[in-house]
């Protein structure tokens, strides 16, 4: 039996994980905010940016955390196709339960279809992206755990939905954001501790990449994206904020031509 590390590098990666969860979340909550005080094509736009920032979060906080993840006698290596899977999975899952929320009628029951959709698929990115896990030996899951993690995810997106609804001010998006990065953590290390390893040694190299090689790479790459999104969105105009704009901007107009609205304006005398 192979001894497992979950921080290999000390409390760098369990913190550096939370942060990309918390920021994933924060990022999607305020999105979706913003998709539901708009329509049309804004409304689409905003859902896809909330999906990819909440699917990008989630799956570099599982990553992250795995870079530090070892077991003791035997390197790990990550298959690409599966681990670049795992990330497809999340995004298109978090899409569906954030587009069921953005237009479903029935609130409640979007609510509830979305977050089981969420969360089964968060799960499901996590246990594709331990399947892309490659050492000398055999992985076994506890069934216990395993299903445990999967009610976290679960009970997680559903909680992250229902934030997206009934949040606004910045400072409950912040407390929301926080209590869905502590979630989604959770259910990574359940899952985690849901595994043994039976090392079986042997000098044969192991396929597929180092977790320097591909993993970090690729988690930096998207931890900039959500970095820059995040940027973004703080700098765009809200939709309350573009209606005082138009608003100031028909007064104004209204100020410059006081005439026009009566039909009554005045013409200058005619000098002999």
């Amino acid at each position: 039996m192979g001894h497992l590390d979950h921080a290999t590098f000390g409390w760098l990666t369990p913190v550096l994980s939370y942060a990309m969860a918390c920021i994933g979340a924060a990022l999607g909550l305020r999105c979706t905010v913003r998709a539901l005080g708009a329509t049309g094509r804004a409304r689409r736009n905003w859902l896809l940016t909330a999906a990819s920032a909440i699917g990008t979060g989630i799956w570099t906080m599982h990553f992250v955390a795995m870079l530090g993840f070892g077991v003791s006698g035997t390197d790990i290596r990550y298959d690409v196709p599966l681990t670049v899977l795992s990330l497809l999975v999340a995004m298109v899952v978090v899409c569906a339960g954030v587009f069921a929320v953005g237009y479903g009628r029935d609130r409640t029951r979007a609510l509830l279809l979305g977050g089981l959709t969420t969360g089964l698929g968060v799960a499901s990115m996590h246990y594709l992206g331990m399947a892309a896990v490659r050492l000398h030996g055999d992985i076994t899951y506890d069934p216990v755990r395993v299903g445990l993690s999967v009610l976290i995810a679960v009970v997680a997106a559903t909680a992250a939905l229902w934030a997206a609804l009934h949040t606004t001010s910045p400072v409950a998006v912040t407390v929301a954001s926080l209590v869905m990065g502590a979630a989604v953590s959770s259910m990574h290390y359940t899952g985690m501790f849901a595994v043994s390893v039976q090392v079986t040694p042997s000098g044969t190299a192991l396929p597929g990449a180092t977790a320097m090689q591909f993993i970090f790479p690729l988690a930096v790459g998207l931890g900039s994206y959500l970095f820059l999104t995040s940027a973004f969105v703080a700098l765009s105009p809200t939709t309350g904020e573009r209606e005082a704009s138009a608003s100031a901007q028909r007064h104004d107009e209204r100020d410059a031509q006081p005439g026009e609205r009566s039909g009554t304006g005045t013409r200058p005398a005619r000098t002999a």
